[in-house]
């Protein structure tokens, strides 16, 4: 397939696939292409040229090893276009290639209320992919930052899935907080699944999927790195954003809590974000 490579590629970057960019930087003599000349590859297509024939069936091959290999340095290669290359152009090419990762967090947001929208704030400034769900469009703001999507769906577990490392889930309302926390559990392997609350919203969530035949081992909440246990949302979203650039093993799934009101609360020092923040 031959497309626009820059298009492409930040499709790629979007969608969360990896990809390398092969880049002609030499040349010597007749070659098909001139310096300069890139070339998109990824495992299943092919974005650009640079001037097809046994190079460029032999820089596409290269290319998809390293990709299998998951190799993220850069690489060179030479290459005469001689009889051992199958061409009688009588040049010579140097090609760089140049593994293009997707980034490490890929964060799959549900809610668009208080702390969902100073989360975003932080978010756009880091090197991470966010996909922004709620059904009610109204919500998001006019502008986003450029690693951040918005789609709006009146089921937002239809966005479920598992192109996420991590899923957060802050809506509106306690009841779609389950359907997603279910969902994730069900179909997502994202090593965190976390959702605002307190330590008695994930018992109670907790002993709910389990009668669903689920482990709620996955289960991070209350979510924000512990010790940082403001109640403001830009407080919660530092919190919850301090977390997800921990490492895994500073991720810890809180014990269960005493039963509290009817709403789940203890008045426990904890990042419920003032009675989970349901956004009115």
């Amino acid at each position: 397939m031959n497309a626009d490579w820059i298009t492409a590629l930040a499709i790629c970057q979007r969608d969360g696939r990896a990809s390398v960019l092969v880049t002609v930087t030499e040349v010597a003599g007749s070659t098909p292409r001139a310096a300069g000349t890139k070339m998109l590859v990824t495992t299943d297509a092919l974005y650009g040229t640079i001037g097809g024939g046994a190079l460029e069936f032999t820089a596409i091959e290269t290319a998809r090893a390293l990709l299998d290999d998951h190799v993220t340095e850069l690489r060179t290669q030479s290459y005469p276009l001689g009889p051992a290359l199958g061409q009688c152009c009588g040049g010579h090419v140097s090609l760089l290639f140049e593994p293009i990762c997707p980034p490490a967090l890929r964060v799959g947001l549900f809610g668009a209320g208080h702390v969902a929208k100073a989360l975003v704030a932080i978010l756009g400034t880091l090197p991470a992919r966010v996909t922004w769900v709620d059904n009610r469009p109204e919500l998001f703001p006019a502008t986003l930052p450029n690693n951040v999507t918005a789609q709006t769906l009146e089921d937002p577990t239809l966005a479920v899935g598992d192109g996420y490392s991590h899923i957060l889930i802050m809506t509106h309302d306690h009841a779609l907080d389950y359907r997603l926390v279910k969902t994730a559990l069900s179909l997502s392997t994202s090593s965190f699944v976390g959702v605002i609350g307190s330590k008695t919203k994930r018992a109670r969530f907790a002993s709910r999927l389990r009668g669903d035949g689920l482990d709620p081992a996955r289960l991070i909440c209350p979510i924000g790195l512990p010790g940082l246990n403001g109640k403001h949302p830009g407080e919660i979203a530092v919190a919850v954003a301090a977390q997800l650039l921990s490492p895994p093993n500073a991720v810890t799934t809180p014990k269960p809590a005493p039963a509290g009101d009817a709403n789940g609360c203890t008045g426990c020092a904890t990042s419920c974000g003032m009675q989970d923040y349901d956004d009115m």
